[in-house]
């Protein structure tokens, strides 16, 4: 397996939008009995979306999503299973993170799954108010200003 991961933009719509779809499902809804293909995802079409690549393979997805003023918000944060350990995530979100200076934001806000909340802190960002469900399962909101 080639280690090397490149990061890139994603256009919606596109046949590596239909994989980053693929990928998003199979990481992280069919775990909970959901599927992302249920979700109306035209909304997605303004989104800033990032992919990780192994050379042609897509093996982690990022997006980015405009909350308004100077905040942009990291969701649907995803890496196949036999990435993870790899830094493709912690590469996604330095990217991420680059990408959303570049657009004038102050602010990266996310929710995060409450397995991966330390992950999250590694990179600096921390917790904000108190635990809730979303998608089934127990999150928690983060920041970390840019």
């Amino acid at each position: 397996m080639n280690d090397k991961i490149e990061i890139r933009k994603i256009q919606f719509g596109s046949g590596q939008y239909k994989e980053e779809l693929e990928l998003r499902n199979n990481v992280l809804r069919l775990p909970l009995g959901l599927s992302l293909y249920d979700e109306n995802l035209t909304k997605e079409a303004d989104d800033v979306h990032l992919g990780a690549f192994a050379g042609d393979r897509l093996v982690g997805v990022l997006i980015l999503t405009t909350v308004g003023g100077n905040e942009i918000k990291m969701r649907q944060v995803g890496v196949a299973e036999a990435w993870r350990g790899k830094d493709v995530g912690a590469k996604l979100v330095a990217f991420a993170e680059d990408v959303a200076r570049s657009l004038g934001r102050k602010k990266m806000v996310l929710n995060a799954r409450k397995s991966v909340i330390g992950f999250y802190e590694k990179l600096g960002y921390e917790k904000l108010g108190g635990e809730f469900v979303e998608v089934t399962i127990p999150h928690q909101k983060m920041k970390k200003d840019l």
